[in-house]
């Protein structure tokens, strides 16, 4: 993402002007905007015109128009971006009012006005900080494999997207009838290759996961090399040094779970934002399973952590999930931007916003979207007197729980 150019108010009102340049921009645009907020951009507007005797025609004609925000709709697959809203302001082939969808589009410019108290908070000025660092993590390709099933998927900075399954019947192995196995193992493995050279820049030079249970992924990987050798592709027989073989319980996505856990994958993305964030997961897992009182989730939970300092210096992590901050209620999102604000400003903590497009992120949205590994233990910060039940209880929809869609081709 490019940044054309901003003002920000001390009201924390203002404006940004973007430039999207790769498809994870738009799942950056897509945290940015929310309801309320005037988004500009180009747009293709149908027309119609009425002729002097009185006859019809429509037709399309490219504008720029700017609607107050109403609904997004994000497709995760494809990486497009739909905004919904009403017309802003009138144009000589839109009226004040009228609805439009506006299709956020790479390499086009769009401008994004936030107004009223803490619009351009902390939060969003982040988001623009992360999206616009010139300095990208690497993508990472992923195989998590069994015979006769292989997903193919992509881990960037910010989320997981499944680009890809591929299926087949593969015969068993009965009686002398091992041929017609192989032959379909292999039939298998190049259908496998074929679909992942046409989802990666073969000339690129990334680390590739290939995971599976037993020694299907260790036959893929030489039959990679097989294939680069007998075919003379001296591209692909470059990629040698980043496929990584790695154990997984399962062919199925969710394994990268266990798969992110093991030492080789941590040493070869050991300096990757999803590195890091798994790695903290896993952390508060195990603490959690210790029950020492280092480990706590749920909003009231973690907020009580957090006003008895011990989310602060010296080890203190919060973990909060991207999902709570698109709420459309601003008080709901004011409570967690506090929250972040006390922990990081004030504290001297660690604060993690995870995407609930990865794994990790998913993880934490099954703990309610927010947890904290906290500096000192604390006992009972679930039990509640009946004043507090009744608030919490009235403060459930402040939760936001997200199970990240992955679109399949």
């Amino acid at each position: 993402m490019r940044l054309i150019k901003q003002n920000f108010e001390r009201d924390g009102s203002g404006f940004v002007t973007l430039f999207p340049e790769e498809p994870e921009d738009m799942w950056h645009s897509y945290n940015l905007i929310r309801p309320k907020d005037l988004l500009r951009a180009s747009a293709l507007r149908r027309v119609t015109t009425e002729s002097s005797t009185g006859s019809t025609s429509s037709h399309r004609v490219h504008t720029t128009l700017t609607i107050r925000v109403e609904s997004l709709d994000f497709d995760p697959q494809s990486s497009q971006l739909h905004v919904l809203g009403r017309i802003a302001e009138e144009t000589k082939f839109a009226k004040v009012g009228q609805y439009h969808t506006l299709d956020l589009e790479l390499q086009r410019n769009f401008t994004l006005e936030k107004d009223g108290d803490e619009a351009w908070d902390s939060v969003a000025r982040g988001i623009i900080k992360e999206s616009c660092d010139p300095v990208k993590s690497a993508d990472v390709w992923a195989v998590v494999m069994q015979e006769g099933l292989a997903n193919l998927a992509v881990l960037t900075g910010a989320r997981t997207v499944l680009r890809q399954r591929v299926e087949a019947a593969i015969p068993r192995k009965r009686g002398g009838r091992a041929g017609d196995h192989d032959k379909g193992l292999e039939k298998f493995f190049q259908t496998t290759l074929d679909t992942l050279l046409r989802q990666i820049d073969i000339n690129e030079s990334k680390p590739i996961l290939l995971a599976s249970p037993g020694f299907t992924a260790a036959s893929f990987q030489k039959f990679i090399l097989d294939t680069a050798t007998r075919t003379g592709n001296k591209a692909l027989m470059a990629q040698k040094a980043n496929l990584v073989v790695v154990h997984s319980s399962s062919g199925h996505l969710h394994s990268l779970n266990e798969i992110l856990q093991t030492p080789e994958v941590i040493a070869r993305l050991k300096d990757t934002q999803y590195a890091r964030e798994a790695k903290l997961m896993d952390d508060f897992m195990t603490l959690l399973r210790k029950d020492d009182g280092r480990a706590w989730y749920g909003p009231s939970e973690v907020e009580k952590a957090v006003e008895k300092g011990a989310v602060g210096r010296g080890g203190g992590v919060l973990f909060i999930s991207n999902a709570l901050f698109r709420a459309q209620d601003v008080a709901i999102r004011r409570r967690w931007i506090t929250l972040v604000d006390k922990v990081r400003d004030l504290e001297g903590g660690e604060v993690r916003t995870l995407s609930s497009e990865h794994e990790s992120g998913k993880r934490l949205d099954g703990l309610g979207g927010i947890a904290a590994i906290l500096t000192f233990p604390l006992d009972d910060l679930d039990d509640e007197d009946p004043e507090s039940e009744t608030n919490d209880s009235n403060s459930n929809d402040n939760v936001i729980h997200v199970s990240g869609t992955i679109a399949v081709e």
